[in-house]
């Protein structure tokens, strides 16, 4: 497995992940943009998401679902955004592939409609054009 010494996620101390398998583990977002946003990072050094194997993206889904279950539990969100900034083009500013779970809540934003599409904000509110 591939780590990178100058890397936060392949520093970081596992002690503190809150769910983890032999394909990665997940941790708090530092910087949340609501109650409980987590990351799902693989063990693997790789920045690019498409560029791990089957193996370990399926280890990564598993993950996903062992946070999605503490969420339910912890936090009892209303929905879920989940995504991946996959390149600098896209936003990723970790070059080691992670994947953000971001949990919902009625009212956390004055209209969530379109969701992630607001990253184009002229794009965003197609349903209106």
């Amino acid at each position: 497995m591939h780590q990178d010494l100058k890397c936060v996620f392949c520093q970081y101390d596992r002690r503190k992940a809150i769910v983890e398998n032999d394909f990665g583990f997940s941790i708090f977002d530092l910087h949340p943009v609501t109650n409980g946003h987590c990351l799902v990072i693989p063990n693997e050094h790789n920045p690019d998401y498409f560029g791990l194997s089957i193996q370990v993206r399926k280890g990564l889904d598993e993950l996903l679902m062992a946070v999605r279950e503490h969420l339910e539990d912890s936090y009892s969100p209303d929905g879920y955004n989940i995504g991946i900034n996959n390149g600098s083009a896209a936003g990723q500013m970790v070059m080691h592939a992670h994947i953000h779970v971001i949990p919902r809540y009625v009212g956390d934003t004055g209209d969530p409609r379109g969701g992630i599409r607001w990253i184009f904000p002229r794009r965003a509110n197609f349903w209106e054009t």
